[in-house]
């Protein structure tokens, strides 16, 4: 089994283009007491998303853990650099049509077939580099939510996503794909840990 794992609570700075924000201290702290458990030495690779608040997340599992993090392409959050920063509640809006509507662009953003399409293919490619290793792939919610409605059959829907606040978990395999838990706070290890 692998885990996907969403980074924790960011420093939202409106200033600041989203990929490049970073963990809050809320995000770090509870970064590190996921590091400090026993459960994730079960995985043996560290995956990336490019983004900074998931590569700082994984920086410090791979520092726990003693593992190099494998940054990759294409396991980036959905793009939604056409409008850039949202106030919540616009942006709980607009991810509602993205969601909801998920063969249009809804404000210039991905689609998220698209985006479901680019972070399934993503994860497949990393993981097929190293069959059968337990893997730690550490991105972000909403294409998360896009690869567990993919790996458990389900069409897209926004009641799939995981629960606010970020930093969450599924379990799911690839051969054969499917979901092997749904989301569960980072903090709670997976079933049979």
């Amino acid at each position: 089994m692998h885990l996907y794992l969403t980074h924790p609570q960011v420093r939202i700075d409106p200033a600041v283009p989203v990929p490049l924000w970073g963990l809050s201290e809320e995000g770090r702290a509870r970064a590190a007491a996921l590091a400090a458990q026993a459960w994730p030495w079960a995985f043996r690779r560290i995956v990336a998303s490019e983004e900074v608040k998931a590569r700082e997340t994984a920086g410090v599992l791979g520092a726990a853990l003693g593992l190099a993090v494998e940054v990759r392409p294409g396991l980036h959050e959905n793009d939604r650099s056409a409008t850039g920063y949202l106030p919540r509640a616009e942006f709980e809006a607009v991810a509602d049509l993205f969601f909801a509507r998920p063969d249009e662009s809804v404000r210039g953003w991905e689609t998220a077939r698209a985006a479901q399409a680019r972070v399934l293919a993503a994860v497949g490619a990393a993981l097929a580099e190293a069959p059968g290793v337990p893997a730690l792939v550490v991105g972000h919610g909403a294409v998360g939510t896009l690869l567990k409605c993919a790996l458990a059959g389900r069409p897209i829907a926004r009641r799939e996503d995981q629960p606010d606040g970020g930093g969450h978990h599924l379990g799911f395999a690839l051969e054969p794909a499917g979901l092997r838990h749904d989301w569960r706070p980072m903090e709670m290890a997976p079933p049979g840990a």
